[in-house]
């Protein structure tokens, strides 16, 4: 008697597990085994319910998804996706104001693997992170969008155009006023700098993001709109595409700042 696929892919770890191996191609018995960590006698009774359902193919010993297998592993991969990026700290994101992402990046969430929740100490509340400080500088380029202003980001920045990397940075409208009443000598010593360019935005509902070459760095505002010292810290690939397409997201609709 078959059973709805949804019972057959996600109440076994077992089934769930073929099904992902078997992804990447056809797969020998001892392969599943080991991979799985599991005996012949466990895996065979598991393998079958796939088989009766139409989702794997048996030729010899050797095991392979068929057609409605192929549809079924190409859409559970995502929602696994997605889960293991919420699982790494489901409260933070679900005490977090999302809004600020767009729908097309919002539905490829699940790209940011291979992330931390970073909970400063107190002391530390207000420090820049030093994983991400000197990946700026072994950077090709940064992109940077903020809505409040850090006292560190001029001496940053000086450093980065010294290391000849190329610096995007959208500010909110607030911190640009700050930006430009209380670091003057600094915007004129960095008009000349080619590599480095500034853009405002009229309305920022995200505190800061932070692209290198090598990590990604959010910090959310909270659902009442507060901010708090927690982050999120990126290092996949996927989550640095990710992170750029935010950033030209919001680019589309910043003002590039010409005069001082």
């Amino acid at each position: 008697m078959t059973k709805p696929l949804l019972d057959v892919v996600f109440m076994s770890e077992k089934r769930k597990g073929v099904l992902l191996l078997l992804r990447d191609g056809a797969k020998e018995m001892e392969y599943l085994l080991n991979s799985l960590d599991t005996t012949r006698q466990a895996l065979l009774p598991q393998i079958k319910t796939l088989e009766e359902h139409y989702l794997v193919n048996k030729y010899d010993d050797i095991y392979e998804l068929t057609t409605i297998g192929e549809l079924v592993t190409d859409e559970i991969v995502p929602l696994l996706n997605t889960l293991e990026v919420l699982d790494i700290g489901v409260d933070y994101w679900g005490t977090h104001n999302l809004d600020f992402i767009p729908p097309h990046l919002l539905g490829r969430i699940n790209e940011l693997r291979k992330c931390q929740v970073i909970k400063p100490h107190l002391s530390e509340i207000y420090d820049l992170n030093n994983t991400i400080t000197n990946s700026c500088y072994t950077s090709s380029s940064v992109y940077i969008i903020a809505a409040s202003f850090h006292p560190s980001y001029p001496a940053l920045s000086s450093e980065m155009a010294n290391n000849n990397v190329n610096v995007n940075a959208i500010f909110s409208k607030d911190a640009l006023e700050h930006l430009q009443k209380n670091y003057h000598k600094f915007l004129e010593d960095m008009k000349g700098v080619k590599s480095f360019n500034i853009y405002a935005h009229p309305n920022l509902d995200l505190m800061t993001l932070v692209v290198t070459d090598h990590y990604v760095i959010m910090r959310i505002l909270r659902n009442n709109n507060e901010s708090d010292g927690q982050y999120i810290l990126c290092n996949d690939p996927d989550a640095l595409k990710w992170g750029k397409e935010l950033f030209d997201y919001y680019l589309k609709d910043s003002t590039p700042i010409t005069k001082i």
